[in-house]
């Protein structure tokens, strides 16, 4: 993006105090679209960037487009280093456990009273109430709001394969920042925003707690549904290749059996229409399965596209870094990592107007913009 296409959110500024995913999201959000967001970081930097196994990936993933500097926030000289530098900033993000940003004097009460603009977003596990002080993990939560349980078999809870509370958790801290910057703007006044882990679950098992409000039955997980269609599950293909499908309407059903040459199944009473096939349909996923495992997916794949059926190869995460749609439509970008190389990082899966906003930094290196910012900080007039 040029200065003659502006990005948002340009002439924000943010603090970042946070680490592992749910701030640093926040952070990355807000920096994408165009916000000045400065990640601070302890002497040694944060933590997340030498993660091994799955985390290993995390600080590149969500830091990209910050500036970095350390600050010992344990101190009193790196308490009030950062109590002038947020003193130029709209915006403070926190992810840290409860009562440890009071502890250093940097919670909202203390900086309000000083910065009364100021915005600033909480990123916790739980929001006030009986949980709020304990400490919380997306996994954690996961098993609490519902999502473990159907997710997995009966008996069997399951986590989602990826950071679903931490990353939404960060997307709701956003959401909460831009109202409060809108707010801000009619009543001049900054103000507290909290988003947290627990509620992002409850908030995604909504309609199975609606579900049951209106039924009085407990639904079951996932993989014991009672679907509400007929085709609508994964088959394994020749040379055990797995493809979902669904064939979501009578007219799409029937095309499916075109696509296989199997008119013949229109002709049978029992798969008449959708409600007569969802009453067979252990019978009607056998006799579909023993159909499509003579069929490869590379021949399949492309006569259910043209004929408009709903499909999906069951993609690994590896296999997505050469997707061709995420290639072609930018999904996908370069960036410049902090020892020198580079990777590809996944954007914000959103547009505004024909623009997609990208990478514009390199991911920093411990403490490189130290000096820069806090000289900055030194010399700045606050109105406040």
């Amino acid at each position: 993006m040029t200065d003659t296409h502006p990005l948002p959110l340009k002439g924000i500024r943010v603090a970042e105090f946070t680490h592992m995913v749910m701030g640093p999201t926040c952070g990355m959000i807000l920096a994408d679209l165009g916000a000045e967001v400065i990640k601070i970081e302890p002497p040694g930097g944060d933590r997340t960037r030498n993660l091994p196994g799955l985390g290993i990936g995390f600080f590149r993933s969500f830091n990209r487009n910050k500036k970095s500097v350390v600050l010992d926030i344990t101190t009193e000289g790196g308490q009030a280093a950062a109590v002038e530098l947020i003193g130029q900033c709209d915006v403070v993000l926190e992810n840290f456990r409860p009562g440890l940003m009071a502890k250093f004097g940097l919670d909202y009460q203390t900086l309000s009273a000083r910065y009364p603009r100021l915005v600033y977003a909480s990123h916790k596990g739980f929001l006030p109430g009986p949980y709020e002080k304990r400490l919380a993990l997306d996994e954690v939560v996961q098993m609490m709001g519902g999502l473990a349980y159907m997710t997995g078999p009966s008996g069997r809870p399951l986590r989602a394969g990826t950071s679903v509370n931490d990353i939404m958790g960060g997307m709701f801290g956003v959401i909460g920042v831009l109202a409060a910057l809108r707010e801000r703007d009619v009543t001049g006044k900054g103000q507290e925003v909290q988003s947290a882990l627990f509620e992002n679950c409850v908030f995604l098992c909504a309609q199975h707690m609606q579900q049951y409000l209106m039924t009085q039955e407990a639904p079951p997980p996932m993989p014991s549904r009672v679907s509400a269609w007929s085709v609508y599950d994964v088959f394994t293909l020749a040379d055990r290749e797995q493809l979902f499908i669904g064939a979501v309407s009578d007219r799409q059903f029937a095309i499916l059996c075109q696509v296989l040459g199997r008119q013949d199944l229109l002709e049978r009473p029992e798969y008449a229409d959708n409600a007569a096939r969802v009453a067979v349909r252990p019978q009607l996923l056998q006799e579909l399965g023993d159909i499509l495992r003579e069929h490869a997916l590379a021949d399949l794949a492309p006569r259910l596209e043209a004929a408009g059926i709903p499909y999906a190869p069951i993609s690994r995460p590896d296999q997505l870094v050469q997707d061709p749609h995420l290639k072609q439509s930018g999904g996908l970008a370069p960036m410049q990592t902090d020892d020198g190389g580079t990777t590809d990082v996944v954007l914000l899966p959103l547009m505004l107007g024909n623009r997609r906003p990208g990478v514009r930094m390199p991911l920093p290196k411990v403490g490189e913009h130290t000096e820069e910012v806090l000289r900055m900080a030194k010399g700045a007039i606050h109105p406040d």
